[in-house]
């Protein structure tokens, strides 16, 4: 799948975090998916947009495993550069995630192949499967530019709430943030 934009084909991005609820780019189409073989999970340590290197927040990333519900968003093919580009300066600033060009199925029952996020297990800031207290500590500390990690963590867990997807992490995270 052409990424560059020179290409004439529409583009599929799939969120799985913030880019469900906070896309930041045009699309055309908006549908629920599922992509197996990754499963959503607060493993980044944000430096930037949740944290600094100082006071690191916690970010969720695609680690390897199980599944994960999101959201897919078709582009048009005239926007997917700037799409790209977007998403490279958004998901790209420290380079813990890869681009990977997915299956993904849509609630609609078509399977579509779209670009998604998954962590770099090999970076510095894969955190890996934190203990819960660890997990609320830093969530509590971090905030960055893009604002509170704790605004993060209750926006995804509400959004999933409404997809009618269960995440008991976020939900554990979630009530003790209140």
């Amino acid at each position: 799948m052409d990424t560059t934009g020179a290409g004439a084909a529409d583009l599929w991005v799939f969120g799985y975090g913030s880019l469900m609820w906070r896309p930041g780019f045009p699309f055309v189409e908006r549908r629920y998916g599922l992509i197996h073989g990754y499963h959503r999970s607060l493993c980044v340590l944000s430096h930037v947009h949740r944290g600094t290197p100082e006071r690191p927040g916690l970010v969720l990333g695609l680690d390897r495993g199980g599944c994960c519900h999101g959201v897919a968003f078709r582009i048009a093919a005239e926007e997917v550069a700037g799409t790209v580009h977007y998403l490279r300066e958004r998901e790209q600033v420290t380079g813990v995630y890869r681009e990977r060009h997915l299956p993904v199925r849509l609630d609609d029952t078509r399977r579509i192949t779209a670009l998604a996020y998954v962590v770099d297990r090999a970076h510095p800031q894969y955190a890996g499967r934190l203990p819960d207290t660890e997990l609320l500590r830093l969530v509590r500390q971090g905030e960055g530019v893009s604002g509170p990690n704790t605004d993060y963590v209750r926006s995804t867990y509400e959004h999933l709430q409404a997809m009618g997807v269960v995440d008991p992490i976020l939900a554990g995270l979630a009530t003790k943030l209140v």
